[in-house]
């Protein structure tokens, strides 16, 4: 089971949002296969503007948080067909592009889930399911318990 990773839960993970968000997705992210969790190139463009504008980070700081998760797991290009099916996403579910960017780089890279708070929970879209972390299901839900 492939799943990816929302700017939310990378963000909540960097601090932003408190150290209870923190905490939550840190014990989540422990528990998920490494080789099989990937990362959009659109959610590490979205934390570094995140890690600068709200957590008062410098671009330096930014930068070297974002090169860490890009080392940890695998990333996501952003194509030219993943664009065309976001903004179709966008104009048939009035999703925002980025959001959609990143569901469409999702499902393009064959992934089972999308680990976000930011789409409705169990909202599926081309094989690819929302999983709000914050739910007592979620993690039963990403591991097939």
């Amino acid at each position: 089971m492939r799943l990816a990773l929302d700017t939310n839960i990378l963000a909540y993970a960097e601090g932003v949002n408190g150290s209870s968000r923190k905490k939550a997705v840190l014990a989540i992210l422990e528990k998920l296969p490494v080789e099989q969790t990937v990362v959009p190139l659109q959610a590490l463009g979205e934390l570094f503007a995140v890690l600068v504008r709200k957590a008062g980070r410098t671009p330096k700081q930014a930068r070297d948080a974002v090169l860490s998760w890009q080392d940890s797991f695998a990333s996501i290009e952003t194509s030219a067909g993943v664009l065309a099916a976001a903004m179709e996403l966008a104009v048939d579910h009035r999703i925002g592009i980025w959001d959609a960017i990143v569901l469409s780089a999702s499902a393009a890279a064959g992934c089972r889930f999308l680990l976000s708070e930011d789409l409705q929970d169990g909202f599926t879209w081309s094989g690819v399911t929302v999983v709000n972390p914050f739910t007592a299901d979620a993690l039963p839900r990403l591991l097939g318990e």
